[in-house]
């Protein structure tokens, strides 16, 4: 019975991405929703498209495990990346009234840094589909006993179909966050039932509720507990769906609004699977000796009647759809419209929209390789956020807020901050490779502009 309930949510969303696609008519439409989103609307898409899989299951298993430490990078250092982008960022972007996150690039700094920033911008968004994929294969390996793989090729289709017609509007149906938000509570509240939140919380060691290092801690060791902060905070301003979202919504005053309040609800949203995770670790703790990921999951199918194992998976599902359609199409974006759109001379906006959706298959199917071999959602979204931390963030604050741009500068920033982070990330080191890497893209900035100091005038 959960399994036909479950299967039955998961067509009804299918169905209304396909009901979705009938606003589809141009690429604005396909990529930015037409722009016209209004507050609610904005606000629930930035707050379902980023709470996913990390969220329910890589940071529940990293609380379980590490204590209120494993809740910095996620929820804290999401929710601190889309305040960031409602304070410094949104306002900005909106009244450029662009397409992509690339386009900023070459408005910017000229094509060349456009097709750098472009390819960056692609490769990292392959380790958050995958993540998502993954996830999936999980909820399904649960639900119908299928194997991991079976359950990932399962989700994915299920994602592309949606992604593929609907697009932007695909994940803009108010429908995963009501299911999130209702499904969550319901069923944080049955498991409380069991026994009250402050006899659960005394069995935990002192350790557990640390946010900071301990006392004594070496340089070192603050400069990478800084970096759980930033990876997703500052890594995650210069992504394509962050960007999305806020060219979606109706005006630049709803872009700023609901950055911030999604911020706020993803905050208090993301407390509830952690909630459960630290009550499975205390009742079950058989659970928490197997794979951390299945956690939560495996409390509910255990312990729950029928209608909260509905209401919970119905929410898990809904989050990872969500997240996962609007991670695929991020990059697919890039793809059609900055890598391969200049490829092809006097294109229509209906070609231009055909190959938006071809673009969605091509990230479908690379991303679905990286789930293949990779199985760990925490580092899958980790890795993801660094990519761009590294490599773009530098050139996207230069180019917002310095008078005059330099494309040497931008094209040098990007190459060096992702080279000297690979280069450390093979050798390993004591302090974050990140670090490196951002002081690298830094560097590259500044001895950029110095060489070849204004070679466009900022926009």
């Amino acid at each position: 019975m959960l399994v036909f309930f479950v299967l039955l949510y998961l067509a009804l969303n299918v169905l209304l991405g396909l009901w979705a696609a009938r606003r589809v008519h141009n690429t604005a439409d396909f990529l930015l929703a037409g722009r016209a989103l209004p507050l609610p609307m904005a606000t629930a898409v930035v707050f379902a498209t980023w709470f996913g899989s990390e969220t329910i299951l890589g940071a529940s298993a990293e609380v379980a495990e590490d204590g209120l430490m494993g809740m910095v990078e996620d929820p804290l250092g999401a929710a601190l990346c889309l305040v960031l982008v409602g304070l410094f960022f949104a306002r900005k972007l909106y009244r450029m009234n662009l397409l992509t996150f690339g386009d900023f690039y070459r408005v910017k700094f000229g094509r060349t840094a456009e097709v750098v920033a472009s390819v960056c911008l692609v490769v990292s968004y392959f380790g958050w589909v995958a993540a998502q994929m993954v996830a999936l294969g999980i909820a399904f390996n649960l639900l119908l006993g299928t194997t991991l793989v079976q359950g990932v090729l399962l989700g994915s289709f299920l994602v592309v179909v949606y992604t593929y017609f609907g697009g932007m509007w695909s994940v803009t149906d108010y429908l995963q966050t009501i299911m999130i938000i209702l499904g969550l509570l319901v069923v944080t509240w049955w498991v409380m039932r069991e026994k009250p939140l402050a006899q659960v919380t005394a069995t935990l060691p002192a350790d557990f509720y640390r946010l900071t290092p301990k006392t004594g801690t070496s340089f070192t060791g603050w400069l990478n507990y800084l970096a759980l902060w930033l990876t997703i905070g500052l890594g995650s301003i210069p992504q394509q769906d962050v960007f999305q979202r806020v060219m979606a919504a109706r005006s630049e005053k709803v872009a700023v609004r609901a950055s911030l309040l999604a911020a706020f609800l993803y905050v208090t949203v993301a407390l509830l699977p952690l909630v459960l995770a630290v009550y499975a670790r205390v009742l079950h703790p058989e659970l928490a000796a197997k794979d951390a990921q299945m956690l939560v999951p495996s409390l509910i199918l255990g312990s729950s009647p029928l209608v909260v194992k509905v209401l919970f998976f119905g929410a898990l599902i809904s989050a990872i759809v969500s997240t996962a359609s609007g991670a695929i199409l991020a990059p697919a974006s890039i793809l059609s419209e900055n890598l391969l759109r200049p490829f092809f001379k006097n294109m229509t906006d209906q070609r231009l929209l055909l190959l938006s959706r071809v673009s969605v298959l091509v990230v479908a199917a690379i991303s679905l390789g990286f789930a293949m071999s990779r199985s760990n959602i925490h580092e899958l979204v980790s890795e993801s956020s660094v990519l761009s931390l590294v490599s773009l963030l530098v050139p996207l604050v230069a180019g917002m807020y310095l008078k005059r741009t330099s494309a040497g500068a931008a094209i040098l920033s990007m190459g060096l901050g992702m080279g000297v982070w690979l280069l450390c990330r093979f050798w390993g080191t004591q302090v974050e490779p990140m670090w490196y890497g951002l002081a690298g893209s830094t560097v590259g900035y500044v001895a950029g502009h110095v060489l070849r100091p204004g070679s466009r005038a900022g926009a």
